[in-house]
């Protein structure tokens, strides 16, 4: 899996996240529509989780602070 696809998947999933209440804590949340096999490497590498069946996933904390690197890697270049 190229690097760059992963990162950039990474911080669409962000990008495009929301922040929901479980109850007892709260996640950012996003829709699966990425292709499947970029989020099983995501899933493994546990920057995200949540159901196979379920349409949207979770951002780790370790995911979270990946993907805020990738905004500045990204989006938030100097100069």
């Amino acid at each position: 899996m190229d690097k760059a696809i992963k990162e950039l998947t990474l911080l669409l999933i962000y990008l495009t996240s929301w922040q929901e209440d479980t109850g007892l804590t709260k996640v950012q949340r996003s829709w699966k529509g990425y292709p499947f096999e970029v989020l099983d490497e995501l899933n493994e590498e546990r920057y995200i989780d949540g159901s196979k069946y379920a349409k949207s996933v979770y951002l780790t904390e370790e995911g979270l602070s990946k993907a805020k690197e990738f905004m500045k890697k990204y989006i938030e270049k100097e100069g």
